[in-house]
């Protein structure tokens, strides 16, 4: 019970007795404790007490008139027994304070219905919007990361240029500014810098982000769908013009249409709710060079150039940042309504200060690397961040038997040479350092981060690890960490072992991928063995780890949105390999040449009750709509070759049925479904 109304409760209680014990009562006396019990009664109801921490004020105010009702109810009593024993009456008038407190207890009573009936029509309302908002496409991991921001103090000028253009009140301003800049100069982190600061204060807003090892995702066909939806998270009005547009229309939510995206999830609810927005609204897309190839992101940059970005409401503003790409630049350059900044014409000087703030802070505790070293590393990164922070990395101690400062010399000692730039000459150190030029140690390295690039989206070193103990030659069953330990300086995920094991830089992968920069460093990503060992260990984890109700839900008739701590549940029932494995397996298949091995192993799942186990572990995840692209492509996959068994085909294809006929069933109620179907088998 809230502590204002057991306060109350306590006193009220006292009085109460008091007055059962006499027997001769005014009639306003006795109605005064009628409607204190009624209260009581009220105050104990189940719905009363869950609602008492969003009522507080309104049960303050209860709990003070009750409180004052007790006390006169106690002094009444009192009194009166007083003067009956003396034989005198009451002078003041106790029927007139005793309708008093009924009247104001009476009120409140009704300000609380009132208030509640208010509650409960929003709450249906929000309950209804976010029906209507289900289903909707989300990029999950896009978002904004804190990690990426700029070091306090450092790119002041540009940061101050980009708020002032946000926050100017010139309804004719630039409503796109495009930051764009070679490979290194700190575009992203520039970009999560804003996100973050728009984050920090609750404006209207969101951040969107494109990275070249998450492009399995195509997440250029949902950002369109994140970007309303994270909208629709942070202003009401628009919340309720998005759900307008979207109810009872599912394939309008489901479509990878971004122009129609972008004129019914963007441009109508905006014209609905003209002028009801509150401040600015900032939207951050970064590294758009990052998409992938040139048709992915044509249709975006053909809206961001149209006439109806250059309309958008006079407090919207979108942020872009990426390289200048001849096919970015090409639509962006000499557009009226985008403001184009390039941070390779920022000041060198202000540049260098920045950098040298980084830097100093980064290596300010190691021996031997005082204010001459700091400011050699600054001047060698000739104006690049993804260097300067390269370098800190590289000079810090890591190996036995060479100190900060002796890896600092070395660093110093490389020139740019054989047409390489600085950066990838470092790329190419650092790797020396770590990895040998021939041997097991080489063969390792290139297996090690196949893996890790091949993979349709970063995942942390224990998935890693636990998908190479099912590849078929035993010989790749090692810990990779014998390889990744010696590459923190350009890999993320390896000093944590939580996060995702990926390229801290695009340029590094960049410099993987291309042999003339990495010699036998490179890494070809189009490897037929390795796409081969990801779609043999994506089936064998689904075929061992697939069971039923995996996450252990109660009743098979409540709806997984009633699972209050569904999310939590997921996390640990559904490890990084599996969630993985059922959603890529496919796609990993489908680039991989036919194979009776691998056959046999698809209709391990399809063949079973696994697909069941599969579809729940889907539905769980949201993306039951992927199961019937996944076995549209496994089927296609076994029609290919004219060895393709026909049995697995008609299993494959009466599994797409299953999804067609029952998908909402299944998104529904996870366990529901499986239930029923596992008695018909």
């Amino acid at each position: 019970v809230h502590p204002y109304v057991q306060f109350a409760l306590g006193i009220l209680t006292a009085a109460s007795q008091l007055l059962i014990n006499q027997a001769n009562l005014d009639n306003e006396v006795f109605g005064l404790l009628n409607t204190v019990k009624d209260l009581y009664e009220f105050l104990m109801e189940k719905d009363t007490i869950e609602n008492m921490d969003s009522m507080k004020e309104t049960f303050g105010r209860i709990s003070q008139e009750m409180s004052a009702a007790a006390l006169f109810v106690i002094k009444y009593c009192k009194k009166k027994n007083i003067l009956i024993r003396i034989g005198d009456s009451l002078v003041s008038d106790p029927q007139t304070v005793a309708r008093s407190h009924v009247k104001n207890l009476g009120d409140l009573m009704q300000q609380y219905r009132d208030r509640a009936m208010r509650d409960i029509q929003i709450n249906m309302s929000h309950v209804l919007e976010d029906l209507n908002l289900e289903g909707m496409a989300y990029a999950a991991g896009a978002g904004l990361n804190t990690t990426k921001k700029c070091l306090d103090g450092t790119r002041t000028e540009i940061l101050k240029d980009i708020i002032d253009w946000i926050t100017t009140s010139d309804v004719n301003a630039p409503r796109i500014l495009w930051l764009h800049g070679q490979p290194g100069r700190g575009k992203s982190a520039i970009a999560h810098t804003i996100a973050s600061w728009i984050e920090d204060v609750k404006a209207p807003g969101t951040c969107f982000c494109f990275a070249r090892d998450r492009q399995a995702e195509r997440r250029e066909e949902k950002i369109l769908t994140t970007i309303a939806r994270d909208l629709a998270d942070r202003d009401p009005a628009f919340r309720r013009a998005l759900s307008n547009v979207v109810s009872n229309n599912h394939s309008l939510k489901t479509t990878c249409d971004v122009l129609q995206q972008w004129k019914r999830f963007i441009l109508e609810p905006l014209s609905k709710i003209n002028g009801e927005i509150v401040g600015n609204v900032v939207v951050v897309i970064d590294a758009l060079d990052e998409s992938g190839p040139e048709t992915s992101r044509r249709d975006i940059l053909n809206l961001l150039k149209s006439s109806e970005a250059a309309h958008l409401p006079a407090n919207f503003r979108i942020l872009l940042t990426s390289r200048p790409l001849p096919d970015i630049e090409r639509i962006m350059r000499d557009v009226p309504h985008v403001k184009a900044t390039s941070l390779d014409d920022v000041r060198l000087e202000l540049v260098e200060r920045d950098i040298k703030l980084y830097v100093s802070k980064e290596l300010d505790r190691f021996p031997g690397i005082g204010a001459t070293e700091v400011q050699n590393v600054v001047n060698k990164s000739d104006g690049l961040f993804e260097w300067a922070r390269l370098a800190c990395e590289f000079i810090k101690p890591g190996k036995a038997g060479e100190t900060s400062k002796e890896r600092y010399d070395n660093l110093m000692a490389l020139e740019s040479k054989e047409g390489r730039t600085l950066l990838d000459t470092t790329y190419l150190e650092i790797l020396k350092w770590g990895i040998p030029e021939s041997g097991r140690g080489l063969e390792r390295y290139h297996s090690v981060m196949r893996q890790v690039m091949m993979t349709l989206e970063p995942l942390p070193m224990a998935a890693l690890n636990l998908m190479r103990e099912k590849f078929p030659n035993k010989p790749e069953h090692y810990d990779i960490f014998v390889i990744l330990e010696f590459m923190s300086p350009v890999l993320g995920g390896v000093v944590d072992r939580v996060s995702a094991v990926r390229p801290l830089h695009a340029s590094f992968y960049d410099f993987l991928t291309d042999r003339s920069r990495s010699g036998i460093y490179f890494i070809d990503t189009s490897n037929t063995q390795h796409t081969r060992d990801l779609a043999f260990a994506s089936l064998q984890i689904l075929r061992d780890n697939l069971q039923f109700n995996i996450c252990e839900l109660e009743s098979s008739y409540l709806a997984n949105s009633d699972v209050s701590d569904l999310s939590k549940r997921i996390k640990e029932k559904i490890p990084h390999h599996l969630s993985y494995s059922s959603r890529f397996w496919a796609q990993h298949l489908w680039k991989t040449g036919f194979d009776l091995e691998l056959a046999g192993l698809v209709k391990a799942i399809v063949g079973s009750e696994k697909i069941l186990f599969w579809l729940e572990v889907l539905s769980l995840l949201r993306m039951v709509g992927k199961g019937v692209d996944a076995l549209d492509t496994v089927a296609t996959w076994l029609q290919v070759s004219q060895d393709g068994p026909k049995d697995i085909l008609a299993l494959v294809k009466d599994g797409i049925k299953l999804i067609q006929n029952f998908g909402s069933v299944i998104v529904h109620s996870t366990p529901h479904l499986s239930q029923g179907w596992l008695e018909l088998l």
